[in-house]
């Protein structure tokens, strides 16, 4: 970007300001700590950034144009200024019907995407009236056992019409059999399904918990989901590779690139090994990342993410196809930064977190709402989350030009810095023999674990300031109304789940859950028989237990 003598005269320039102005000013005023440095990697921040920070940057090969690679300024040529990110509102609790009542709610307000959450027994392949639910049902999501809630979901809303974000791992393949199977009832050509399900277990082994079966038949599942998309699903996204539970574990930026992107590689050479090429599911791939409090290490962060992924594909799998190495990314803001205390603040909070995310470049995004550190959010907190994304893209404009922080000094430094200190563990991953080898043995669990307690001693010690927490606190405290799920519900979903296996025919469950154990047994595609088995109204548990019985369970003390 700049050639050696004016770099060179750069220097001596800043040399000039630290003797002539900095330090007449340091001494008489000091500053207001000795060191600064970004939020959770703890990189140095220096107090001014210049040229001679960057003189290592290749404009063509590090920076490059919009939806060109290494996409670091964004995966799409015109980005906002064609069309504005997805605003999702995670959304989801008790019964199928209540969810359905959330989503027209949303609709009505603004809401561009759905994005559905699942209760614990759902994520863990349960029933409603099994032992394992008792206490959880529609809690952390919706209860969803058969195909009838789901049916009852989305009532009234045209798949043709809605893209849908279904946050849901170790059962993923069920649950989006049961959203093909409500499209084929809306007669909607599943060539024109829009969405996207988590399915990344193995983040789940690092960071959630929320497993079930082993990894290796865990992997086998995920890489028939993306056989199955590829053919018949081609605008569906198969997978969300996550990062978002990694940081809300606790870990630095810079590992929330790396072992995301670590898993992502871990995928695709999985269904490379299954016998699928990466040009055709590569493209369809998506990942979902942690908006947390520091502005300009977060908007790095995604920028840096873009451009090592990019680099990644080419380099491990060969891969120069343009599609295949652009990173398509969800954002959600930082859950784990919301505070009980002052709750009122969260919206600030999560205003700036939803501002490095856009200026990151996110091609969807969820904000949270004030009051999730205490409960579900009212339908309040959920409009006033939806509203701020609303300001940032009317109001603010941040989405009026494309990587807007592009050439800021300090931005691409950041973004050079995060990017090697991703490499750095990703080659510590591969010196462990992967990322499944990684988690297997704890070792990715362990540097996580590492980051999360010193960052909390930190705040016990005061070192870290959380506005309202331990500085600027107070003890008065609005009443708030919060969103409850009843024992009512749950008992009106256990007999909604009565009632459905009493009226079907149990023949074809039967036959359905046969078939779906010769296909685990046999190794051919899973898709086909679980879409047969929810048409037949088998239940989410039934089919999870098929799978158990065929595949076991995972026991992390076998690590």
């Amino acid at each position: 970007m700049f050639d050696p003598e004016d770099l060179a005269r750069i220097r001596e320039s800043r040399e000039s300001w630290e003797a002539e102005t900095l330090s007449p000013t340091l001494d008489r005023f000091g500053e207001r700590q000795e060191h600064f440095e970004t939020d959770t990697d703890g990189l140095p921040v220096e107090r001014l950034y210049t040229p001679a920070d960057v003189d290592g940057a290749d404009y063509a090969g590090d920076l490059g144009f919009p939806g060109e690679p290494p996409y670091t300024r964004g995966v799409y040529p015109t980005m906002y200024r064609g069309r504005l990110w997805t605003m999702r509102q995670y959304a989801g609790f008790g019964t199928a019907e209540e969810t359905n009542e959330r989503f027209h709610y949303l609709l009505e307000e603004g809401q561009t995407g759905l994005s559905l959450a699942f209760d614990l027994p759902t994520q863990m392949g349960y029933d409603s009236d099994h032992a394992m639910a008792a206490g959880e049902v529609g809690k952390s999501g919706v209860a969803i056992d058969s195909l009838s809630d789901m049916r009852t979901v989305f009532d009234g809303i045209d798949l043709g019409e809605v893209s849908t974000s279904m946050t849901i791992n170790a059962p993923a393949s069920v649950l989006l059999a049961m959203y093909v199977a409500i499209a084929d009832e809306q007669g909607v050509p599943r060539e024109e399904l829009r969405g996207t399900i988590q399915n990344d277990v193995l983040k789940e082994y690092i960071a959630r918990n929320t497993y079930i079966y082993p990894p290796e038949p865990s992997m086998r599942i995920i890489t028939d989901v993306f056989a199955f998309c590829a053919d018949e699903l081609p605008k569906f996204n198969p997978i969300s590779i996550s990062g978002y539970h990694v940081r809300e574990a606790g870990s630095t930026a810079a590992q929330e690139i790396a072992f995301t992107l670590g898993n992502g590689v871990e995928y695709v050479e999985a269904a490379v090994e299954a016998g699928l090429d990466v040009t055709d599911f590569a493209p369809q791939l998506s990942f979902f990342f942690n908006a947390h409090n520091d502005l300009f290490e977060e908007a790095a962060k995604f920028r840096a993410a873009r451009r090592l992924w990019a680099s990644l594909v080419e380099e491990r799998f060969g891969v120069s196809d343009p599609d295949s190495r652009r990173l398509k990314f969800h954002t959600q803001t930082g859950g784990s930064t919301l505070t009980a205390q002052q709750v009122e603040n969260n919206v600030v909070r999560v205003a700036y977190q939803a501002l490095a995310a856009v200026l990151g470049g996110t091609q969807s995004l969820h904000t949270n709402g004030k009051d999730e550190a205490l409960a579900l959010p009212t339908e309040e907190s959920v409009r006033t989350a939806l509203r701020t994304q609303q300001i940032l893209a009317h109001e603010s404009g941040v989405a009026d030009t494309i990587d807007p922080l592009a050439g800021s000094y300090y931005v691409e430094h950041l973004t050079d810095e995060l990017e090697a200190e991703a490499r750095e563990l990703l080659s510590a991953v591969d010196d462990r023999g992967g990322m499944l080898r990684a988690v297997e043995t704890g070792w990715v669990q362990r540097q996580i674990q590492d980051v999360a307690y010193d960052r909390q001693q930190e705040i016990e010690d005061g070192e870290r300031v959380v506005v309202g927490v331990n500085a600027y606190e107070t003890d008065e405290e609005p009443e708030m109304d919060l969103q409850e799920v009843t024992e009512e519900d749950a008992e009106r979903q256990v007999d909604h789940l009565e009632s459905v296996r009493a009226e079907r025919d149990e023949a074809p469950v039967e036959d359905a859950l046969a078939d779906l154990r010769a296909a685990a047994e046999g190794g051919s595609n899973l898709m086909p028989p679980l879409i047969a088995a929810v048409k037949a109204e088998a239940t989410v548990g039934e089919i999870c237990d098929v799978l158990r019985e065929t595949f076991g369970t995972h026991d992390p003390g076998r690590g």
